[in-house]
Formats: C-alpha cells, sequence, structure tokens
C-alpha cells in the first residue's frame, strides 16, 4: 500500500502562514479574497481562484498548490536497489527510517529508527545485509524511539549533528563523510526544521539517494521551528540542486525525486 503524502494543501498554507507570520486578516487584506473565502477553503470548500491569489502572498507556487488541492497529482512509487524504507506508527502519526546497502559487499547504513526497527533489523536479516552505520537526520523523538535497541542489535556506531543530541551518538558537523562498501555518504546541513537537521546524500547505487529527514516532504516540508527562513533557503540550495534523478526519502510521507518536487512542491516549484 503505498503512503499518502504527509501535508494537504491546508497543512502547506498553515505552514507558510506561521512561517511568514501572516495571520488570515493580512493575508486576505495582501491577496484581495476575503477572510471568509479564506477560512472556507480551510474547511474543504475548494477555490482554485482564491488559492491563486493567496500563494503569492505566502511565497508559495499558486498552481501547485490548487492541483495538489484538487489531488491532481501523487508521487509515483520508487523501487531502488539498495532501498528500503520503513513507515512505523508513532503516536497519531506515520514515521519513515531508511536503510541503504552496497548491493555487491552487503553493508548496510540505517538511516533513524522511527518508532520500531523491527522490520528494518528483520530485513537486514532476511538479506544478509550488516549494519555498519546508524546516521541520524535529527533527533526529534518519533526519529529516534527506538535508537537504543537498533543500535545494541547491531553494534554499529551512531553520528548526528553537533547542533543536537541523542544516546550514544557522536557528534559530526556538514561535509563529514562516510564510506560504508563502495557507497559515499556525504552530510549536508540543513537545518531550519531542527537546530540541527541533516541531509545524507549517498551515492553509490543506480541512482543517487538523499535521506532528507524533515526537511523536505513530498509536495511539502517539515514546518521551520527554528527558522522557516532558513529551512526553505537550505532545501533549495542543499537538497533541490542535486541532479533531477535523486531519490528524496523524507522523513514523513512517501519516497520523491529531485525532478518532482522542483515541478510540483508549492514552496520550490517555479
Amino acid at each position: 500500500m503505498a503512503i499518502p503524502l504527509e501535508d494537504n494543501f491546508t497543512d502547506i498554507i498553515g505552514k507558510a502562514q506561521r512561517g511568514l507570520g501572516i495571520s488570515d486578516s493580512q493575508l486576505a487584506e495582501k491577496s484581495g479574497a476575503s477572510v471568509d473565502r479564506i477560512r472556507a477553503m480551510r474547511d474543504g470548500k475548494i477555490e482554485r481562484a482564491t488559492i491563486e491569489r493567496i500563494a503569492p502572498v505566502l511565497q508559495l507556487n499558486g498552481p501547485a498548490l490548487a492541483d495538489l488541492a484538487e489531488e491532481k497529482f501523487q508521487p509515483n512509487e520508487i523501487q531502488l536497489e539498495g532501498l528500503a524504507q520503513f513507515n512505523t506508527p508513532y503516536h497519531d502519526i506515520q514515521v519513515n527510517a531508511y536503510l541503504v546497502w552496497d548491493p555487491e559487499s552487503k553493508d548496510a547504513v540505517a538511516f533513524d529508527s522511527g518508532s520500531s526497527c523491527s522490520a528494518m533489523l528483520e530485513h537486514a536479516k532476511k538479506n544478509g545485509l550488516t549494519i555498519r552505520l546508524i546516521l541520524l537526520t535529527h533527533a526529534h523523538p518519533d526519529h529516534v524511539a527506538d535508537l537504543d535497541r537498533l543500535a545494541k542489535a547491531s553494534g554499529a556506531p551512531i553520528h548526528i549533528s553537533s547542533q543536537e543530541k541523542a544516546p550514544g551518538a557522536q557528534p559530526i558537523e556538514e561535509g563529514k563523510n562516510f564510506t560504508v562498501g563502495n557507497l559515499q555518504i556525504e552530510s549536508r546541513l540543513t537545518w531550519g526544521h531542527s537546530p540541527g537537521g541533516m541531509t545524507f546524500v549517498v551515492r553509490g547505487l543506480e541512482r543517487p539517494v538523499a535521506i532528507v529527514g524533515d526537511s523536505l516532504f513530498a509536495r511539502s516540508m517539515g514546518g521551520g521551528n527554528v527558522s522557516y527562513e532558513a529551512a526553505v533557503e537550505n532545501n533549495l540550495k542543499k537538497i533541490l540542486t542535486l541532479p533531477d534523478a535523486t531519490v528524496l526519502c523524507p522523513g514523513h510521507g512517501p519516497l520523491t525525486t529531485v525532478a518532482e518536487e522542483k515541478k510540483h512542491n508549492p514552496f520550490f516549484a517555479r
């Protein structure tokens, strides 16, 4: 079963309003759309004309936002040898963790633990993979809830941005590189959602892979809890400048690609 999008169009409008500090009344004044129409839209009354009026005020792409509201696009399912996604429940949400491995050596890297690492450990066992390294995108509880068990089961060292802390994790800086089998992994600091959010760019498979955590979602992005401006800028400069074929692995929602997000993500489509 395909994983649904993390955010709908009203989630995106809310994130943009909070990030830019724009109230409903200010949005109405700047866009020319009435407060009543804006609030009715949030309640499910979709009006493409209203969406395309408010989008520029919120620095969003109007057609992409309207298409999302009308459910015109869903990301394609992506299959890539050497990549597995694990989607686990955490309270009332779902969270992703990942295994990436070198198909030749069977050496693997775990990215986050999710709420449970059981499926990840079973997948590694079933496919003869050895987890050599654990890399954390950030330290929010849903992403590291089962970290201790993953670390004990694998015996692998753990690394996280020096701007955040997690039990047993060693701090790293942006630009830290790792080699696991034939995989080359580059660390990019994509903070904004969290103080030290890391994107890990993996090369060595058929296509590049970027584990982006909550920096970017299919058709959306993580909330700019620390800095909305930095979150947007880091996504543009450090993730969406990767090759179009790069597979993006977000902390919530389905896999996507750089090409898809440059075309369809309301925050970044041009």
